[in-house]
This record gives structure tokens, C-alpha cells and sequence, in this order.
């Protein structure tokens, strides 16, 4: 499955951005997604999941409560609402996903990416 994200950009801390991710594949609803991301430096880290069923998501604690994961099965899209943004939220922003799985922590368990978005929180 070939993932594409957008509405990565610039903005002030404090306020939103959503950021979506295409996928090409007619099976996406089997799929659990997760977003991660990738400062300069850092390791890529897990930022939220959804599983396929359409209800279960998780979060890293550096997000909880600011951001929300979402998807639309008939759009094969899946959403990341970021509110509250905080300049250490600015990195490369990973879509990914994985075939009727649990959701992860672990970049090493999901078998697809994007080519990623940048986001860049200024302060």
C-alpha cells in the first residue's frame, strides 16, 4: 500500500494543524495506522495508532489530550488533529500502517510509510 501525507507546515505555538494520509489501497480498512515522527537527531518515535477495527487508539503521553487520530474508511485517509502545538512537536511527521494487527509502539512492526511531512512549531 503507497501512503502519501499532507498538511504538514509552518505555525505559531499554540495552535492546529491536521495532518491527513492517502492511502492507495482498497483493502485500508483492514489496516492499523500510526503516526510517528522524527526530529533531527532523535530516533523516530510513536505518536498515536488506530487499530483496523475503527475504535481503539493510543497515544504517547507527550501528545495525550492534544491530539486526536482519526480515520474515514471511505476516503482510505487517516487524520491526525493536532492541537495545542508546542515547539517540541516540530519534526518529520510519518504516516504507516499494518495489515489487521494491534497497534504499536514499535516502528519496527508496522510494514508501510509514507515519505513523511514536516511540521515546525515556532515559539
Amino acid at each position: 500500500v503507497q501512503l502519501v501525507e499532507s498538511g504538514g507546515g509552518l505555525v505559531q505555538a499554540g495552535n492546529s494543524l491536521r495532518l491527513s494520509c492517502a492511502a492507495s489501497d482498497y483493502t485500508f480498512s483492514y489496516y492499523t495506522m500510526g503516526w510517528f515522527r522524527q526530529a533531527p537527531g532523535k530516533e523516530r518515535e510513536f505518536v498515536a495508532g488506530m487499530h483496523y477495527n475503527g475504535r481503539d487508539t493510543g497515544y504517547s503521553d507527550s501528545v495525550k489530550g492534544r491530539f486526536t487520530i482519526s480515520r474515514d474508511n471511505a476516503k482510505n485517509t487517516v487524520y491526525l488533529q493536532m492541537n495545542g502545538l508546542k515547539p517540541e512537536d516540530t519534526a518529520v511527521y510519518f504516516c504507516t500502517a499494518r495489515f489487521m494487527a494491534r497497534i504499536s509502539s514499535a516502528a519496527s512492526n508496522y510494514e508501510y510509510w509514507g515519505q513523511g511531512t514536516q511540521v515546525t512549531v515556532s515559539s
